[in-house]
């Protein structure tokens, strides 16, 4: 007893926590209240809402390793399946829809699991993004690797794409909900989600860059084909189109895969360990205080009922589908109906390059114009260069002004998803207060019913070019395998933007609401807080 009342002497907080035992600012109210009264500090709550640059930049890394695999595996997996593995169309159109669709499943699945964790020392995200990681990286390389197996190919690339698929979900589902427990500052969230996008556009770039460069190094050797080679409808010389490249051999193509994979894997476990050191998960950043659980199934029924989720995930779910038609396909695109087999990974590049260096500009033209605005601007904007990739005859130099202005829209579709859905979350939470941590439901199946699409979609483009009569390993392909591509990358791609953006017209939350909704949640978040330090006044004062 002698001893606590000396600590108590020598502690004249007592159970206050430190950060209220300041001098400054005390008001007396009666004997030892002003104790409690010091915390009431507006402005040291704010500075504690404001995220640091390198807060911004750690959180911003994590999205790299989810954009840099997906990148390679959108634009290479296809071409890697059909002229290095050698495999059937049909049966890589099974692996990439599988893959795709089992991708889709596993991120409500997640989700589900995700909101069932506890929080721990860590938080509760974090520890699926750190143990995720080692396992995806080994996956991801076996992916690569042409297994010396007469039978078994179909079934070893299927396996470990899909156990990778579940891996990288585990680590990009809590990584997308971490925006919600970065900062209660909608302002601050945007920022951080800019930050963001800015890292996964550089990801793919990066990603591009190392598969594109060092598989590029290597000539795939094609054999000719003379059965079609009159059909062929490019403007390219077919003597150059038509070569066998006999200084490269398909071992020296497969190693090269596996090269670009481990180098990619490094990075991936690079931008995790940064991520895991740089970002604190703060649990009150996205809880408004309730004493009411509400169960998952409840929640997703809630999630599902909003009418604002429904609608943005049917604008933007036609809208990214068509990007990701174009990016499974433009690597074939380039080489057989362009017939730039040697530059198509360059013109990759200067795609993500332009997009990269336009997300600071779609940043500020939504905070300018607004985020439907800024939707309606940038997403359409690829559609004239998409129909002139297609109309006009095969010209490098067209071609790479073509995807430098593509590149600005990919930008605006990267960006604009992941910007708008916390304000969709916001606008759940004032609609439903005593439901919370719900946010992987949101995030989940919004890449969950993305991916299902996408999978159908590339699947069934895969099996398309089987019907047209796709020669694996040739030089150059029927005109109707061409005609399928234009149609796969310039047709379908326009009719999906077209139709998403009518459906976009549908959301409800303009700048209008968007900003009503901040102010309200803001009143609702320090109505919370002005209880709880109510609480620890009360406390003080009878300490």
């Amino acid at each position: 007893m002698a001893g606590g009342g000396g600590a108590e002497r020598a502690r004249p907080g007592g159970l206050l926590p430190a950060a209220c035992r300041q001098p400054r600012r005390r008001v007396s109210t009666g004997p030892g209240v002003g104790a409690g009264v010091c915390c009431l500090q507006p402005r040291r709550r704010e500075s504690r809402e404001r995220l640091s640059v390198c807060s911004k930049l750690c959180y911003a890394v994590g999205g790299a390793p989810y954009q840099t695999t997906g990148c390679v595996l959108g634009f290479f997996l296809q071409i890697y399946l059909l002229d290095v593995a050698q495999l059937d169309p049909f049966y890589a159109s099974i692996i990439l829809f599988v893959g795709r669709a089992w991708d889709a499943i596993t991120d409500p699945m997640v989700g589900f699991f995700i909101s069932k964790t506890s929080w721990t020392r860590l938080g509760r995200l974090m520890p699926w993004i750190i143990f995720s990681t080692p396992f995806a990286v080994i996956s991801y390389f076996l992916i690569w690797f042409v297994p010396d197996i007469s039978r078994g190919q179909v079934l070893w690339y299927l396996l470990f794409y899909c156990i990778f698929q579940t891996l990288v979900t585990c680590f990009h589902v809590p990584y997308s909900a971490l925006t919600m427990f970065i900062s209660r500052e909608q302002s601050e969230r945007d920022s951080a989600t800019a930050y963001r996008m800015t890292v996964e556009v550089l990801g793919t770039v990066l990603g591009t860059a190392i598969q594109g460069q060092i598989v590029g190094k290597v000539n795939t050797p094609c054999i000719k084909s003379p059965l079609f080679i009159s059909t062929a409808n490019s403007s390219v010389a077919m003597e150059e189109l038509n070569m066998t490249h006999e200084t490269g051999s398909l071992s020296d193509t497969r190693n090269a895969y596996m090269i670009a994979a481990g180098v990619i894997g490094g990075l991936y476990i690079l931008c995790a360990l940064i991520l895991s050191v740089g970002v604190r998960e703060k649990r009150e950043s996205s809880e408004l205080r309730s004493d009411k659980p509400v169960s998952f199934f409840q929640g997703l029924k809630l999630v599902m009922n909003h009418g604002a989720y429904i609608k943005l995930i049917a604008g933007f779910l036609f809208t990214s589908l068509a990007f990701m038609l174009l990016e499974g396909n433009f690597a074939l695109f380039c080489t057989y109906t362009l017939g730039f087999r040697n530059e198509f990974q360059n013109i990759l590049l200067a795609i993500m390059l332009s997009a990269t260096l336009t997300i600071p500009l779609w940043q500020w033209f939504l905070t300018r114009f607004g985020k439907k605005t800024a939707v309606y601007v940038g997403i359409s904007s690829a559609i004239p260069f998409l129909i002139m990739v297609a109309v006009l005859d095969s010209n490098l130099i067209i071609t790479y002004i073509v995807a430098v202005a593509a590149g600005i829209s990919v930008a605006a579709a990267f960006l604009l998803p992941w910007s708008m859905l916390p304000d969709v979350i916001d606008d759940f939470k004032l609609q439903h207060p005593e439901s919370q941590g719900h946010e992987a439901i949101f995030f989940s199946f919004y890449v969950f019913f993305t991916k299902f699409t996408s999978g159908v979609s590339l699947g069934i483009s895969t099996l398309s070019l089987d019907f047209a009569g796709y020669q694996t390993r040739g030089c150059s392909q029927p005109s109707e395998v061409n005609f399928t591509l234009k149609m796969l990358v310039s047709a379908v791609p326009v009719g999906l933007i077209l139709l998403g953006l009518l459906l976009f017209k549908l959301y409800p939350i303009d700048e209008e609401k968007r900003k009503k909704n901040k102010k309200a949640l803001q009143d609702l978040r320090e109505e919370s807080n002005s209880s709880s330090e109510s609480d620890n006044t009360e406390l003080a004062s009878i300490v």
